[in-house]
Parts: structure tokens; sequence; C-alpha cells
């Protein structure tokens, strides 16, 4: 059995995301999107609690998707999944550079996983949580980069904080 993960902060899922999410489905038997638990990144806009609710909404259509929260290494992660694979997004060349050391790295450490890269759509090339966040703080438009799920989210947020 082929097993995914497809790391990720989601904070908030994108369309980005997403594509990337329904091909690498395609391409393993059970790709679990595995939300990190980052200790070093401060906080974020949304919960573990809320980023999964909002991956669990947007991925229902995916039978073969699952949705789980770690910490620590991915590969120890990986290895506890049994994963034989490990997707990761590229957007630009300038992503590469980063996510190829991560991917040696991740190798040198457990070799009997591969990590494959998907280039987005050209479509989502630009995009980001983070210009998500800024633009739904700012009342941007931002309906049409994430999953009609997360418009509601969003939107449910910056009315509650009277943003």
């Amino acid at each position: 059995m082929k097993i995914g993960i497809y790391p990720g902060s989601f904070d908030p899922i994108t369309k980005g995301h997403m594509d990337i999410i329904e091909r690498a489905a395609k391409l393993v038997d059970v790709l679990y999107v595995s939300v990190l638990t980052n200790p070093h990144k401060s906080g974020g806009m949304f919960t573990n609690e809320e980023r999964m609710d909002m991956i669990e909404n947007s991925i229902s259509h995916l039978p073969n998707v699952r949705i789980e929260t770690f910490s620590g290494l991915l590969v120890d992660y990986a290895k506890a999944k049994n994963a034989t694979v490990i997707v990761r997004g590229l957007r630009a060349v300038t992503d590469f550079e980063y996510e190829m050391q991560m991917a040696q790295i991740n190798k040198s450490l457990l070799p009997n996983v591969e990590t494959i890269f998907l280039v987005t759509n050209a479509q989502y090339s630009f995009l980001s949580s983070s210009s998500v966040r800024e633009l739904a703080l700012f009342q941007g438009r931002f309906h049409d980069l994430v999953p009609e799920y997360v418009v509601s989210v969003l939107e449910r947020k910056f009315q509650r904080e009277g943003k």
C-alpha cells in the first residue's frame, strides 16, 4: 500500500493546497494531510482544530484522504505512518531550493521514503496562506483563493472580531 503525507501549516488551506491534495490523492492509496504543530512558529490565525475542520470540509469528496496533526520531525511521523512518499508543493523556483534541502535531509534520515514535488497549477503560483490572511484581515477579495467552506470561516472570524 502506498501511503503519502502532505505536511503543512494550512493556516488556512487554500486552493493551491487543494490542487496539490487532489493530484497527490491520485498517486497513493492513502494520503495524510498532516497539520504541523510547530513550537517555533508564533501562533497562527487558526488553532489546529480550526485548520483540521477547514481541511475536513474541503476534502470530503476525496475518500482516500485523512487528516491528522503532528509535531516533531516529519521523518518520525512518516515512519510511524509507514509512509512511502512525502508530497511537497512548489509554487516557484524560490520554493525549490529550500524544499530540495529538506528532502535531502529527510532522505538521509529515512532512506526508504521518497519526496515528490508537485508543481502547483499556474493560476495558484502566487498564492500563500499568509496572503489570504492579509486579504481577509484588510477586507480584500480572497473568495476565489480558498475553498468555499473556508470563505465562510474567514468571514465569520473577521465579523466576530469586528475587522
